[in-house]
């Protein structure tokens, strides 16, 4: 081990005691979201709902590792390792909280896994009160390997969080049954044979939802979130807010005040009097699939994709390409742009032998400028792909209305932004 990283491992000791301490002398309930796709849309949804009886603490940002996950408790930054002074202050804080007021009823956190394993690591970090498991799917293959393997590691969560909250649409039932811990106390929630069965209208703005809870009156209202797939983070919010006690006539305030987070089916106001759909976060099979079919259901003069590689698929990155190849519809899709080598060279051939009009991109600002060059009067763009080497949200950047709704668009800061330039120094 390193010098680096047996200085981290001692911190995060130090700082896991600290938030264990304030969990056990000031007993808030913890709500921990873990899944392969929409973890924190459904974080945050819970966040919200939440609000409207507790006094909620969430963290913005992905502190879902072990050393961040107690900054959380903190309300705070995570410091950087050089910088001792920044780590003595939140030592004190945490001292204060321990033996003070701790201002808060629930935290909800976000537990991610890179690798087999990672997940049940957190048993020694944080029991959470409620568990809530959003989708097995496509993540980090070049690890896993198998959808089996994936499903293993998230469904691990069952063994020390004390109660788990399963969508079963995205949670193949035999993963439930092979992996979820015997006897573990569990819901599941999703449209149809569920705990909570949920129903889903679209309206002009968003969406109305009718949730059926149990043993209560049904949850109803309107959400203002764009794409379908959306609401199943509202869903595991309701079912959450369920569990802890809070009146359905109370949920339901929160329905109207959810909001999609910045690069997950975001909409933007777009040059040329367009509508720009941006879900540039990341991007996996499942989640760019359920970005198409939302894409598909809007009625506009023209639709428009940009769909970047998605990442860390291992050996099967070229099947699933090709898969998302097969659903680009030329009856649907005026313009497809991809960006990334497995992009052009898996999704851009299918897509033409289904007769798309293709245009292969090798940086974000060159799709940018391709979308701009083609794009017409009231047009619809989607924007999708995955981070490193694709950063498709840098696409966005030349069509937007408002220059100013850069501020709006993912990984902006002088970090990020240094990253990107080094990456297409010969685009940017």
């Amino acid at each position: 081990m390193s010098l680096q990283s047996s200085a981290k491992q001692t911190i995060t000791n130090i700082f896991v005691r600290q938030m264990r301490h304030i969990i056990k002398v000031h007993k808030p309930k913890v709500v921990a979201v873990v899944g392969s796709v929409g973890k924190t849309s459904t974080k945050l949804a819970i966040a919200t709902i939440l609000s409207e009886g507790f006094r909620v603490q969430v963290q913005h940002g992905n502190y879902n590792t072990p050393i961040s996950v107690p900054f959380i408790f903190l309300g705070r930054p995570l410091p950087s390792l050089n910088n001792p002074f920044a780590w003595l202050g939140a030592w004190i804080a945490a001292k204060k909280m321990i033996h003070g007021q701790f201002p808060y009823d629930v935290v909800v956190i976000e537990l991610g896994t890179d690798t087999p394993g990672e997940i049940l690591a957190f048993q020694d970090i944080v029991q959470p009160d409620i568990a809530v498991l959003t989708a097995v799917s496509d993540e980090h293959m070049e690890y896993f390997g198998t959808l089996d393997a994936v499903a293993k590691e998230e469904l691990s969560i069952s063994e020390f969080s004390k109660f788990l909250i399963i969508n079963a649409d995205d949670v193949d039932a035999a993963f439930i049954a092979r992996y979820l811990k015997k006897d573990a106390p569990h819901v599941t929630y999703g449209l149809h044979d569920t705990d909570y069965v949920y129903a889903v209208q679209q309206t002009a703005t968003g969406h109305k939802i009718s949730v059926q809870v149990p043993n209560g009156l049904n949850v109803n209202g309107l959400v203002e979130l764009i794409a379908a797939h959306s609401i199943k983070a509202v869903v595991a919010a309701v079912a959450v807010a369920d569990k802890l006690g809070m009146l359905p006539e109370v949920t339901q305030t929160g329905l109207g005040k959810i909001t999609a987070p910045a690069g997950r089916m975001q909409i933007l106001r777009g040059i040329k009097n367009s509508t720009i759909i941006d879900d540039s976060y990341n991007a996996s099979p499942l989640a760019v699939a359920a970005a198409l079919e939302t894409l598909y259901a809007k009625e506009a003069p023209q639709r428009i994709a940009l769909l970047g590689m998605m990442n860390e698929l291992g050996e099967t990155s070229q099947a699933s390409h090709e898969a998302i190849g097969r659903l680009c519809d030329m009856h649907k899709l005026d313009v497809l742009v991809t960006l990334g080598k497995d992009a052009n060279d898996y999704i851009a051939p299918i897509a033409e032998a289904n007769g798309c009009t293709v245009l292969r991109a090798k940086s974000p600002y060159e799709a940018g400028s391709m979308i701009a060059d083609n794009l017409k009067d009231g047009g619809l763009v989607l924007v999708k792909g995955s981070q490193n080497g694709v950063f498709s949200e840098e696409a966005i950047k030349s069509l937007l209305a408002d220059p100013s709704d850069v501020t709006l668009l993912v990984r902006q800061n002088d970090v990020w932004l240094a990253k990107k330039r080094a990456q297409f120094a010969d685009a940017v």
